[in-house]
């Protein structure tokens, strides 16, 4: 018995192998690596693809980015008041720059506007008393995040901090200022509401501006905090007794919300609105003068009473060890 070779073409299957393992080593080693795996196939099949095993090297790609420069800290606000003895007050005018805040449907007021007019009253309303110095975290018309807004004030080591806003709503007369400090939990569903909405004054066209905050978040649950969120609220129910004779309040004037403009840790920090600037009336008196001046009045009052209140705890130890 003789054998003979039918001739060099491989079978079907052998064929079907070479094609598979072409592919394997193209997603193994990439471009370059085609001309070696087919070429097994080519030759069995006995033609040649064009040029293939001309490929050029594969070429390495190097990507770089800039590292953006370290954000500078902002220059302190100009601090009113002569005596270094007195203590701070901040006063933090709500919005400001591309972000106008809540605005007014009837005439186009803008909150921004309002608030920086109101801070600037109170301003000279506590300059004026005597009793403490005051500085603005903003005297024009620009954009601060939320930790700037506090942040400045703790570089100051202020000890009071008031960041004045206007109130809103869609539809309705609601009319009336309140006060809100910091909980995180919400008093009602009206506080929950603003919260979400004033928290909300970073983030511009989709783009989250306040930056990293866990400084702030794992000193929440501190006791520091605790006596801090305390001062606060006593600050703002003394707000309220004083505002109501002046000025229109609401009945439930203390509200509590998880807002990120209250979260200093060691300073006693309220918002305040004002009243409704989408309410007719609330706006025209929170736009004149004479509004401004009782809303002014009735802060400095609450600011005297506050720190004459903390003086004497602060001196009553010394008075008791004396005797």
């Amino acid at each position: 018995m003789s054998f003979c070779w039918t001739g060099p073409v491989p079978a079907r299957q052998c064929a079907r192998v070479f094609f598979f393992l072409a592919l394997l080593a193209c997603w193994i080693g990439g471009a370059p690596s085609w001309a070696a795996a087919l070429a097994p196939l080519a030759a069995a099949r006995g033609t040649a693809p064009a040029r293939l095993g001309s490929l050029p090297p594969a070429r390495k790609y190097q990507v770089s980015a800039a590292v953006p420069r370290r954000a500078r800290a902002l220059p302190l606000p100009r601090i009113y008041g002569d005596d270094p003895t007195r203590p701070l007050v901040v006063i933090d005018a709500g919005h400001g720059g591309f972000d106008p805040g809540a605005i007014s449907q009837d005439d186009g007021l803008q909150e921004k506007d309002v608030t920086l007019r109101i801070a600037r009253a109170i301003r000279d309303e506590l300059v004026k008393s005597g009793r403490v110095r005051v500085a603005l975290t903003r005297e024009d018309d620009r954009f601060l995040v939320l930790q700037e807004r506090y942040g400045l004030a703790r570089r100051m080591k202020a000890q009071l901090f008031i960041s004045i806003h206007c109130d809103s709503v869609g539809a309705g007369d609601a009319s009336g200022a309140t006060a809100y400090t910091l909980s995180e939990v919400a008093s009602d569903k009206q506080a929950a509401r603003l919260a979400a909405r004033e928290n909300k004054a970073d983030i511009i066209n989709g783009i989250d501006l306040s930056g990293d905050n866990a400084d702030v978040s794992p000193i929440l649950i501190d006791l520091a905090q605790r006596e801090t969120m305390n001062a606060s609220a006593a600050f703002a129910r003394l707000l309220g007794r004083e505002a109501a004779p002046l000025m229109p309040v609401k009945a439930n004037f203390h509200r509590m919300a998880s807002l990120m403009v209250l979260k200093a840790p060691d300073m006693p920090s309220i918002l305040f609105e004002t009243g409704y600037i989408s309410n007719p009336k609330d706006a025209a008196f929170l736009d004149s003068r004479e509004g401004r001046r009782k809303i002014a009045q009735s802060v400095r009052r609450a600011v005297e009473v506050h720190f004459a209140r903390r003086l004497a705890l602060s001196d009553g130890p010394r008075r008791t060890g004396a005797n």
